[in-house]
Order: C-alpha cells, then sequence, then structure tokens
C-alpha cells in the first residue's frame, strides 16, 4: 500500500510540473534564440519514425523528469531483426494406427463351433486360426461341388462326341462351384483337400489375416453368426498414431515434415522423436483446437493406446523485427508501445504485431529497426499519458 501511495505521488506531481515543462519548451520553439541554440533539439527529434498521423498532426508525447525515470526503473530496447523461434508445447495421445486395423467377419450363416482365442488382448500371427464355424449352407455348397467334380470325370471319361460335349458342360459348372467356395472364403488347397478326400468339410475356419493384438471380441463359442457380422478386431501396435492438439491460433506454424519431441511421465528422461504426417481440416468446437498426427515406433510394446504423452515442436520463424514482448501494451482495440524520442520524452504509438516467439514479439507495422521502446515500467508511462490526456494517433494504413 505505501509503494502504490509513492508511485500515485509520483504521478500526480508529474501532472502538475507537465504543463509548465511543455510550456517552457513552447516558448523556446517560438522564441528567436539562435541557431545555435535550436540544434539540439533537431538532434532529438533525430529517430526515423513516424511523426504525424493520418491527418498530418504532430506525434503525442509524454514527458518524464530522468529522476522520476530512475525511480520508476523505465528500460529502454531497440527494434531489431533477429532470428525468432517459437516452442508449441501441448499433450498428445497415442491410438491405434487406421492403417494398421483389421477385423474378422464371416460371409455365411452359421455357429461358433470351436473359439481359439478366447480372451481379448491376446496377441495373435497372421495365418493363426481364431475361430471355427458350422454352416448347413456351407456344407451343402461342398456337396454340390463334389457331385458335379464326379459327373465330369464320368463323362470325361467316354470317346464319343455327346460325352465330350457334356464333359464340358460339366467342367464350366466346376468352375463355378470352385469360385463359390473362394466367395465363402474357402482356400484352393481346402478345395483341393476337399476333392481329393471325396468329403465336404463339416466347418469353416476364419484366420487371422495380420500380426497384431485382439483389441476387440464378439465372439462367444456355441452363438450363431449372420452374414457380415464382426468377430475380432486386431490390431498391429508396431506403430502407434499420436494425436496433439494445437491450439488454432498456433495452428498455422505447424507443418507436414515438422519435427516433434515427446516426452511421457511413464519413462523419465527418455525422448521419442518423430515428424508431423497430417494436420487435420477441422477444429474442435469445444477446446478451439486442431489435431496433428504423428507416428512413433512401438517395436517393444512399451507404448499403449490411451497413453498420454507431451508433445514439444520447435519452429524457426527467420529474422524478423521483433522487441520483448513486455514492451507492448494490449488495449483491447490495439497494441501500444512507447517509444524513447530523448529527453525522457516518449511517444505512444500503434503497432501491429505477428508471432509471439519465447519472450519477444513480431512488429509488423510501426516501428523500423533501431528505434527504442520501454521494455520495462512502459505501464506506469501509460498512467502517465492517461492522466494527461496523451494518446496515440492512429496507425496509418
Amino acid at each position: 500500500m505505501l509503494a502504490a501511495g509513492l508511485v500515485l505521488y509520483f504521478l500526480r506531481a508529474g501532472t502538475v510540473s507537465g504543463p509548465t515543462e511543455v510550456s517552457a519548451q513552447d516558448h523556446s520553439a517560438h522564441g528567436t534564440a539562435a541557431p545555435a541554440k535550436t540544434k539540439p533539439a533537431a538532434k532529438e527529434a533525430a529517430p526515423a519514425a513516424p511523426k504525424a498521423g493520418e491527418s498530418g498532426e504532430a506525434a503525442p508525447q509524454v514527458e518524464i523528469g530522468p529522476d522520476r525515470l530512475q525511480f520508476l526503473g523505465v528500460k529502454t530496447a531497440p527494434a531489431a531483426y533477429q532470428p525468432l523461434r517459437k516452442t508449441i508445447r501441448t499433450v498428445g495421445r497415442f491410438e491405434y494406427d487406421e492403417r494398421r486395423l483389421a477385423t474378422v467377419n464371416t460371409k455365411i450363416e452359421g455357429w461358433i463351433e470351436t473359439l481359439y482365442v478366447d480372451y481379448t488382448g491376446r496377441s495373435v500371427k497372421k495365418g493363426e486360426a481364431l475361430v471355427d464355424i458350422y454352416s448347413p449352407e456351407l456344407v451343402a455348397t461342398q456337396q454340390e461341388f463334389l457331385n458335379v467334380l464326379a459327373w465330369t470325370k464320368r463323362w470325361a471319361a467316354k470317346d464319343d462326341a455327346l460325352g465330350k460335349q457334356i464333359a464340358g458342360d460339366a467342367d464350366s459348372l466346376l468352375k463355378a462351384a470352385r469360385r463359390r467356395l473362394r466367395l465363402w472364403d474357402i482356400s484352393d488347397e481346402q478345395i483341393r483337400k476337399i476333392a481329393e478326400t471325396g468329403k465336404p468339410v463339416r466347418t469353416l475356419t476364419l484366420f487371422s489375416p495380420v500380426d497384431g493384438t485382439v483389441i476387440q471380441k464378439m465372439a462367444v463359442a456355441g452363438m450363431r453368426v449372420m452374414p457380415g457380422e464382426k468377430l475380432f478386431d486386431v490390431a498391429d501396435l508396431s506403430v502407434l498414431w499420436l494425436i496433439a492438439d494445437v491450439y488454432e491460433y498456433e495452428l498455422p506454424l505447424i507443418r507436414v515434415g515438422q519435427e516433434g519431441r515427446i516426452r511421457l511421465s511413464y519413462f523419465p528422461g527418455r525422448e521419442f522423436v518423430s515428424r508431423v504426417e497430417y494436420v487435420y481440416p477441422t477444429i474442435s468446437p469445444d477446446t478451439r483446437t486442431g489435431r496433428v498426427r504423428l507416428s512413433v515406433a512401438n517395436e517393444r510394446n512399451e507404448l499403449k493406446p490411451q497413453m498420454y504423452a507431451d508433445v514439444e515442436f520447435r519452429i524457426d520463424l527467420g529474422r524478423r523485427l521483433a522487441v520483448p514482448d513486455s514492451a507492448v501494451i494490449d488495449t483491447g482495440t490495439g497494441q501500444v508501445v512507447y517509444v524513447d524520442r530523448g529527453g525522457g520524452n516518449f511517444e505512444p504509438r500503434q503497432v501491429l504485431t505477428g508471432v509471439r516467439a519465447d519472450g519477444v514479439v513480431e512488429i509488423l507495422k510501426g516501428l523500423r529497426s533501431g528505434d527504442k521502446v520501454a521494455a520495462s515500467g512502459n505501464f506506469l508511462i501509460d498512467s502517465e499519458a492517461q492522466l494527461k490526456g496523451v494518446k496515440p494517433l492512429r496507425a496509418p494504413r
């Protein structure tokens, strides 16, 4: 409370002495002093910055004495071109690689007679048996195939023209029967075995289409299955997707190929490195974030789907004109900086800002390289300007 009272006292003291000092300056400007005395004033106005607004009026300034500048702790910093590097930190979650998911279902109606994989989470190999299904329709189709096969052999043994004609028609029926069995996922090896033994296979065996882990199991021994009904979901977990949420104002800085550094609390001290594969084209209406996808190798199965991870993107923005971000005051309708004009004079100036990166902010309009701006204590200068009614001119368009 005492410190705030002292600051307020000095600010009010400035409002009393301000007009007197400005009046003295006005007299010196309109007086008949020798030209040699007017040169220092011309040198103080030397910074190459805009001095007039759209209507051509003089740029406003607020004057603060050197002793009060030291008391308020005002420090200045130059606007300069410098390499900008922005670090975007966010959170991501691991998910299944959708390109490595497979579903196992059946194309026939039947009943599950034998269940080889009976729990979720089991690892399976490509070609491993998952389930045996008994289907009366499938048995009838195999029997039809055997009948056509026997009829073809019988007529093919005859040498007369009629026998050859009937054998040709029977061969066409035999090919159609084989094709029908293949459409029901009966392999060529199974068809060859049926032809050699002359006996239909009682059950149809479904095999795993990929190496992976059973992440969903709907099959139960003895249950009835219908064509197209899903029985298993199998996922290859050797590679996982990491979906990171990035705020919409930072999303334009993310590009495909951008390197991302991934850290997990489960593995202290370890870091995974990947690159952005895809930036999703939609924004979440609830969180106002976009999704960014990276792929992470998971050969030892250490990473699990739905794990959370910290993701960091380090982006090189190149050389840009920038000032410390503490120098920019957001007024609600724009951004203002206070340019040091020398002799304790500060000019409020509207600026157009760009990217904020690691303690600095890019200046797109309103400043030039070399302009000095108040980087600390500027909010006290702004309070002084508000008390004196000094406002920045509208920025030129």
